[in-house]
């Protein structure tokens, strides 16, 4: 993905009466995506990540690959 990072993200599926906020704070990066099963607020702030306010815990990373046996 080659899009520029944006202090503010609104992705909306189509027309909609509510009136857009700003979503830019300082030190808090805020994304609002329209999505399937409505509306998911993502930010980050202080390099965590939430989603509807809850947070979004990392994944544990995978394992290391077990060395080869040369003998095999």
């Amino acid at each position: 993905m080659n899009a520029p990072l944006l202090p503010e993200i609104l992705a909306r599926e189509g027309d909609s009466p509510q009136a857009d906020l700003p979503l830019a704070a300082e030190g808090v990066l805020r994304y609002v995506w329209e999505g399937k099963f409505g509306p998911m607020l993502i930010e980050v702030r202080g390099g965590c990540a939430y989603v509807n306010g809850q947070v979004v815990e990392p994944a544990a990373p995978a394992p290391a690959p077990a060395p080869e046996n040369p003998r095999g």
